[in-house]
């Protein structure tokens, strides 16, 4: 080899590392995409959402049309998360989740301060698809006075000794304070909470600290997870695709509730308001994945099953 054909070689070697430091291989990692909402907007008595005239969502949300997005990326098995509060709808998905083992789990909808919740509870828990519940900010509930409800606590207090979950909804400032409130009247009790890169934080100052001091402190009681959804925010009307800048708000959540309670969730369909699915998955694989194998595998399964406790269905769907 002369000289100028060695430096031709150097040289396309050194690009070819580089390219694979700036991009490298994804890992093999089964994926559970633990938010996603099944609906039927064909259905004769319709759906309490979306709303018809949203165009973007106002269609069937069903597994089949999941599927073909997210399998192709890796995604081994999904927990439906309550699109609707009305009761008959827990059995409404879990009948589709009968047929479909894609489905590793189900956070429905009920009330813990209403007097038939005991009932419900135990007949929902008698199929280990149901994995818990969803209460916070939607469908016109006030969780801040709902906590100082008696009855409210002990219908939480039954859903923790039930080994079952409560997923919080929608978070600002206050459902921050609220689920600190909770985990001090019912500290058994695993709570996940969603969304919270798209949480807007407070202006003030003062609320600002407070929330943030809220914050840290969920972050040191071990039986709080948070999901790392909704994290794509659009730019002059145009989803934000560049990985890097999300990092400073993953990092946030990172250092709040470390690699060991950090969740994936697509919020799919939800999510299309924002991006397409892969863009979504893209941005959090990026930052999981340079946090090296075992932080990427936590985030994507591990530390879900240590949160829903979810069931195996399927052997591409990882045990523990």
């Amino acid at each position: 080899m002369n000289r100028r054909t060695f430096l031709q070689s150097a040289t396309v070697a050194g690009a070819v590392a580089a390219t694979a430091l700036e991009a490298p291989a994804q890992m093999k990692i089964p994926i559970i995409d633990c938010h996603i909402h099944l609906f039927d907007t064909s259905r004769q008595r319709g759906v309490p959402w979306p709303a018809k005239t949203d165009t973007v969502l106002y269609k069937p949300a069903l597994p089949d049309r999941y599927k073909k997005i997210a399998m192709p990326l890796g995604i081994v098995g999904a927990i439906e998360v309550e699109a609707s509060p009305w009761y008959d709808d827990n059995q409404f998905v879990l009948d589709i989740a009968a047929k479909e083992k894609f489905l590793v789990g189900h956070i429905g909808d009920l009330e813990p301060d209403k007097p038939e919740f005991r009932k419900q509870l135990d007949h929902f828990h008698k199929n280990p698809i149901f994995r818990g519940i969803r209460y916070g900010n939607l469908w016109d509930r006030d969780f801040t006075a709902m906590i100082g409800k008696p009855e409210f606590i002990a219908g939480l207090k039954a859903l923790a000794d039930a080994d079952l979950v409560m997923d919080s909804a929608n978070p600002n400032a206050q459902l921050i304070a609220d689920l600190l409130r909770v985990t001090d009247k019912v500290p058994n009790l695993r709570i996940v909470i969603d969304h919270l890169p798209r949480i807007e934080k407070p202006s003030d100052p003062a609320a600002l600290r407070q929330y943030q001091a809220n914050l840290a402190e969920l972050g040191k009681r071990k039986q709080v997870f948070s999901k790392v959804s909704g994290v794509v925010k659009k730019v002059n009307g145009k989803a934000e695709e560049n990985p890097a800048a999300y990092k400073a708000t993953i990092d946030e959540l990172w250092a709040t509730f470390g690699e060991d309670r950090l969740i994936y969730g697509s919020d799919w369909p939800n999510s299309d308001l924002w991006a397409e699915y892969p863009v979504e998955l893209k941005i959090v694989r990026a930052y999981f994945e340079a946090k090296g194998a075992e932080a990427a595998n936590k985030y994507f399964w591990k530390n879900s099953l240590a949160a829903y406790k979810w069931v195996h269905r399927d052997p591409s769907q990882p045990k523990a």
